[in-house]
């Protein structure tokens, strides 16, 4: 399940940290992560008198750094990576992500299928209960899984309940989830799912209540419960030591939001945070420097992927209500879509403005996913010539001699506004190298820098924007980064172009339910 600005490895790092920590509160770095060593808590030891009973030891707390801060604690609404890291901290779900790709059962101690993979039913592990000391049972994984799928304004959920047939409880125990069809990959389908408390939930199990519930309290079952939440300042997490599966090897952590990610990079520098959840890549070669910073980069099962996106809604499906559409109309031209991507030097962007810390991307799923990731496809070659060749032939010429194209009827100059998260140091960078290039095509830019807050207003399903640098993250199963570009999700807000394709929708049905991972592959 990926979302905008989610990095499925930033959220497995810190769970593997704050799982698995050492009493000093810090844990082994993964990719693109940085951790500071911890101040020496030591204390020596008492001489006079020499039986004086030792201080009980402080409490051992993880302070982590990151750039924004959840845009809600709503599981059902959220969007942003900050949000699902505490949701993967605070809730439980059937299943464990593993940092090697692997899945682990996490409230479920047993999982059984049908021959026919219709029928799966999971018995819960004993001892889970909720925050607040009421006991976890099955029925409240029925009114999450009900609850998920029953509100089509939530950006993702509903997704991973598609093939629900039903969902029962025959006893507080036991949960038996039926398929209208047996899918291949019922583990990401439910791994953040995240389950809720119904007790709690159920009074704003309502199309409005669903969307606007904020959750402040977030009672949760995970190893981690909420202690205080300032919205864009800070999150405080307390632990809980007697969890039945997973408890932490901490006391409790931190987040604490920075208005920029150099401050990001010289907290993490000076020892104000333990570890920094993303950094940008100009920081790589100061961390590297840093006598007090473990920094490691490499390439991991699920890299993040970076997308120039261009806002191709048509009319037709303008999202009722929701959608603005103000896309400029030249962007819903293949033609055009080419030609900027015959514009478009990958490589020089990946060089200047990622400092090489990058591969060319040929579609939304990263080379990272192994044998779901298609190398047999061609590129666009960055050629100026053909770019200008294709817009000349298809109409759109600079009539009046400023260096700016205009549409076949000589109106409406190809001059796009360009969006990108103010929480991105890279981005400004990418927009520029774009307009150098895109320049000498005859299309101009206009840049503007968002809140991701506001980024999201934009994107989807408003559609309110002509170009946007954002990206996605992946998990192992590529099924959710394939359904993003379904005419079906256009009014969801999980299409972020508005691109329809009746072939594509066909396919992806298609592997949707293949059970031969061969043919699922083709």
């Amino acid at each position: 399940m990926f979302m905008k600005n989610r990095s499925l490895l930033a959220i497995l790092i810190v769970i593997a940290l704050l799982l698995a920590a050492c009493g000093g509160g810090t844990g082994a770095p993964a990719p693109e992560a940085a951790t500071s060593a911890p101040a020496d808590s030591s204390q020596p030891a008492a001489t006079e008198p020499a039986a004086a009973p030792a201080e009980p030891a402080a409490p051992v707390q993880v302070r982590i750094g990151w750039g924004g801060s959840p845009d809600t604690l709503n599981p059902g609404t959220a969007v942003l990576s900050e949000a699902y890291i505490l949701f993967e901290l605070v809730y439980s779900s059937m299943f464990d992500l593993n940092l090697d790709g692997t899945y682990s059962l996490d409230l479920a101690e047993s999982w059984d299928v049908s021959d026919d993979g219709l029928v799966h039913t999971f018995k819960l592990k004993p001892g889970f209960t909720w925050h607040d000391g009421q006991p976890l049972t099955a029925k409240d994984v029925v009114f999450s899984y009900n609850f998920y799928g029953n509100h089509e304004d939530f950006p993702y959920m509903p997704v991973y309940t598609e093939y629900f047939d039903s969902v029962e409880a025959p006893d507080d125990q036991t949960v038996v989830i039926t398929l209208t069809e047996a899918i291949p990959n019922i583990e990401s389908q439910l791994v953040f799912l995240y389950i809720l408390p119904e007790h709690i939930w159920a009074e704003h199990d309502t199309p409005e209540g669903a969307t606007s519930f904020e959750n402040p309290q977030m009672i949760g079952s995970g190893p981690f419960k909420l202690k205080e939440y300032r919205q864009g300042e800070f999150v405080t997490l307390e632990a809980i030591k007697n969890h039945p599966t997973t408890p932490p090897k901490v006391d409790g952590v931190v987040f604490q939001t920075f208005d920029n990610q150099d401050a990001l990079v010289q907290a993490v520098v000076t020892g104000q945070v333990d570890m920094i959840t993303e950094l940008p890549n100009t920081a790589v070669p100061t961390l590297r420097n840093a006598e007090n910073v473990q920094l490691v980069v490499g390439a991991p099962f699920s890299p993040e992927v970076t997308d120039i996106i261009l806002n191709q809604v048509s009319e037709a499906n303008c999202p009722p209500g929701d959608g603005v559409c103000s896309g400029h109309p030249a962007l819903r031209d293949v033609q055009v879509r080419r030609a900027l991507a015959h514009a478009t030097d990958k490589q020089k962007i990946i060089d200047v403005a990622l400092l090489g810390l990058g591969t060319p991307g040929l579609t939304l799923i990263p080379d990272g996913l192994g044998v779901w990731y298609n190398d047999t496809i061609k590129d666009y070659a960055f050629d100026i010539d053909e770019a200008n060749r294709i817009l000349d032939e298809a109409g759109y010429l600079d009539t009046d001699g400023d260096g700016v194209r205009q549409m076949p009827d000589g109106t409406n100059p190809l001059n796009f506004r360009i969006y990108w998260p103010s929480d991105k140091s890279e981005a400004p960078r990418v927009a520029e190298l774009l307009s150098e290039s895109w320049k000498q095509a005859g299309v101009s830019l206009q840049p503007q820098a968002l809140d991701p807050d506001a980024l999201t207003s934009v994107c989807c399903p408003t559609f309110d924007y002509d170009v946007m640098i954002w990206g996605w993250g992946s998990d192992p199963d590529p099924g959710f980064l394939l359904s993003v570009q379904l005419t079906d999700e256009i009014p969801t807000g999980n299409s972020e172009t508005g691109y329809s394709n009746p072939e594509f929708d066909q396919l992806f049905t298609q592997q949707a339910t293949e059970l031969d991972p061969a043919k699922r592959q083709a």
